[in-house]
C-alpha cells in the first residue's frame, strides 16, 4: 500500500530510508530510529484505523511514540502516508521547524502525545483505554511503542501490573529491543508482560510478515505485547 502526495507522488517502505536520510542534525539518535522504521511502517500501512482524514474522528485508532527521542523514522512514516508534507524533512530540529527532536502532538498532525521522556507512554496508553471506555467508545484500539530500556522505569511496571490485573483488551504495546537496557534478561520482555497477564508475542523486529502476524493476533480478555527484536544497538 502506498499513499499519494501532492501531484501525484506516491511514498512506499522502500523510500523510507530516503526520506530519512533528509533530516540531519547532531541530535538525530539514530539507532533510536533506524530500530523502529519497520514497526512503524507495518502498524501504519497495515494496521492502525487512522490516516491524514481522520486525525480527530473519535472512532480512530491511537497511536503513541512513547519512545519519543529520535522520531525521525515517525516523521518519515508521517510523511510516506501523507500526514505531513515531505518538504518539512529537511528543517528537522530547526528553531523555526514543527519537527522537533521529540515529537509535538500541537505541531505535529498525526501525532496523539508529546514524548521523550521515557517511561510516560504506557502509564498515558492505559489512561487513553479507560477514558475511551467511559465515553463509551469500545471499537478504537490503543498503541504504544516503547523501547526495551523504557522497561527500567517504574512507571511501565505499575502500567504493566494495572493493565493486566483489569484486562484492557484495546490496549496494545510493542517494544523494541535493541538490547540496550541496563537490566535485561534474554527473553525476559515477553515473559514481564505474560506474568502480569498479558498475551505476548516475540517477533524478528525486521520481518514484516512476522509483525502483521503478531500485531493481528487475537488476544480476548487481555492486553498484547510484541517484542519486536531488531540488532543490537551497539553493534
Amino acid at each position: 500500500m502506498t499513499i499519494t502526495e501532492g501531484q501525484g507522488r506516491t511514498y512506499g517502505h522502500a523510500e523510507l530510508s530516503g526520506l530519512m536520510s533528509l533530516m540531519t542534525g547532531d541530535e538525530k539518535h539514530g539507532p533510536a530510529a533506524t530500530s523502529t522504521l519497520d514497526v512503524l511502517w507495518v502498524l501504519h500501512d497495515r494496521v492502525l484505523r487512522v490516516g491524514p482524514g481522520s486525525t480527530e474522528d473519535p472512532e480512530r485508532d491511537r497511536f503513541l511514540l512513547s519512545k519519543g527521542h529520535g522520531p525521525m523514522a515517525y516523521y518519515a512514516v508521517l510523511a510516506a502516508k501523507g500526514f505531513v508534507p515531505v518538504r518539512w524533512l529537511p528543517g528537522f530540529g530547526a528553531y523555526d521547524s514543527p519537527l522537533g527532536y521529540h515529537p509535538d502532538r500541537v505541531l505535529v498532525p498525526g501525532v496523539e502525545i508529546s514524548s521523550g521522556s521515557l517511561g510516560h507512554g504506557l502509564p498515558i496508553a492505559v489512561g487513553e483505554v479507560l477514558g475511551l471506555r467511559a465515553q463509551g467508545l469500545t471499537g478504537p484500539a490503543v498503541w504504544v511503542l516503547l523501547g526495551d530500556a523504557e522497561l527500567d522505569e517504574g512507571s511501565n511496571h505499575e502500567a504493566i501490573a494495572f493493565a493486566g490485573a483489569t484486562g484492557l483488551e484495546r490496549l496494545h504495546a510493542v517494544v523494541v529491543d535493541n538490547a540496550s537496557a541496563s537490566h535485561r534478561l534474554p527473553g525476559g520482555i515477553a515473559a514481564r508482560f505474560e506474568v502480569a497477564g498479558w498475551s505476548a508475542v516475540s517477533v524478528d523486529g525486521r520481518d514484516h510478515e512476522a509483525l502483521y502476524g503478531a500485531f493481528t493476533a487475537p488476544h480476548p480478555g487481555r492486553p498484547h505485547v510484541v517484542v519486536a527484536r531488531v540488532e543490537d544497538k551497539n553493534s
